[in-house]
């Protein structure tokens, strides 16, 4: 059996002191009310999984178009707020910790989910050949509009009214998903971003949104709450650059000099294969961030032990493992089997494949 105690030894990241380095990723399940208020079930399914080291909760996004997917919630009304705080309190009284994910999905859009129908926005007009999930199931994505000077500047204020809102809710802090080809990821690969203005061209510009993004929330939150999402191998969304590296390397170096509590690297999409470059990309950004670092990518309990022990990761996030193991620490701190998820109910629905997944203890 593998020897798991790495995954358990305490993690001091930013403000916060983990009890484990056994992290729930976010997880988008399409269980929010149609104006982007969580449903009170959500409380029963984060309050769950409170033994995780920390919890990122689902995808959130700051503003009404920053929405992509059916039923997913928001952070930015008081609705929303009132929603957020009996889930957020659940989990600190199972003893847990949560960030949300703040969220704006970009040109992965559709009109049918966007107010008065209008048009998705992006970095640049560059529609993406992938589908997204509206009221009459998987439909391709709407053509985008480039955003203007007005609009950039209502982006950083809705990142800001994101991250206040996430404060009043009493998360624990924020992740800033700039990962998986939504918008701030938009903004940084030149396979979508084709603008000649001060937010395109050079590297500099094309870090500059996202800087400007971190500069507003953390006016809200003290650095060391706060999080970010990367993800620079591409893989999702139909996102792409001609040299991952001459980008993603200055945003390691940004980051690492903004001492952030957190860098959240998706490293490998779940089905996907990685190449023995895609590996050595990552190993080279790797060494450029000093912080916290918290590896994503099918990870297992065993791969997992390995990346801590070998300094490649300070933590992991666990996606599928964590939806269908509320219980998953103590499953992978003894060894025990782990249910089987249903991808079935992945996406959308009540209980089922949501709350109702058995815990290794019956009482829980």
């Amino acid at each position: 059996m593998t020897d798991t105690s790495p995954l358990f030894r305490p993690l001091a990241m930013g403000a916060l002191e983990l009890p484990n380095r056994v992290l729930m990723a976010p997880l988008t399940r399409n269980r929010a009310h149609a104006d982007g208020t969580p449903k009170d079930i959500a409380a029963t399914y984060y309050r769950q999984r409170a033994s995780a080291g920390l919890i990122v909760s689902e995808a959130t996004q700051v503003s009404a178009m920053g929405k992509g997917y059916i039923d997913t919630p928001g952070i930015y009304t008081d609705a929303h707020v009132e929603g957020w705080k009996p889930i957020v309190e659940a989990v600190h009284a199972a003893g847990g910790r949560i960030f949300c994910q703040l969220w704006h999905v970009g040109r992965i859009s559709h009109v049918s989910l966007l107010p008065d129908g209008r048009r998705p926005v992006s970095s640049s007009a560059v529609r993406a050949d992938t589908q997204t999930f509206t009221a009459n199931g998987f439909e391709d994505v709407s053509e985008p509009v480039a955003l203007d000077a007005d609009g950039i500047a209502r982006t950083l204020d809705d990142f800001a009214t994101g991250a206040r809102c996430a404060k009043e809710a009493g998360f624990d802090g924020v992740e800033v998903h700039s990962a998986n080809g939504y918008l701030l990821d938009q903004f940084l690969q030149d396979g979508v971003n084709k603008r000649e203005d001060e937010y395109g061209g050079s590297v500099e510009n094309r870090l500059r949104l996202l800087g400007e993004v971190l500069d507003r929330v953390c006016n809200v939150w003290p650095k060391d709450r706060v999080g970010i999402r990367l993800s620079p191998l591409g893989q999702a969304n139909a996102i792409s650059d001609n040299d991952p590296e001459a980008i993603f390397g200055p945003a390691y170096r940004m980051l690492n000099d903004r001492k952030l509590a957190y860098l959240h690297v998706v490293e490998q999409f779940f089905g996907s294969d990685s190449s023995e470059d895609d590996r050595q990309l990552l190993k080279r950004l790797r060494a450029l961030y000093d912080g916290v670092y918290i590896g994503n990518g099918d990870y297992d309990a065993e791969r997992a032990v390995e990346a801590i022990g070998e300094s490649r990761a300070d933590a992991i996030t666990f996606g599928r493992p964590f939806i269908a193991n509320p219980d998953l620490p103590e499953r992978y701190r003894i060894g025990a089997d782990l249910n089987e998820a249903d991808q079935d109910t992945f996406y959308g629905g009540g209980e089922e494949g949501y709350t109702d997944y058995p815990f290794l203890d019956p009482q829980h």
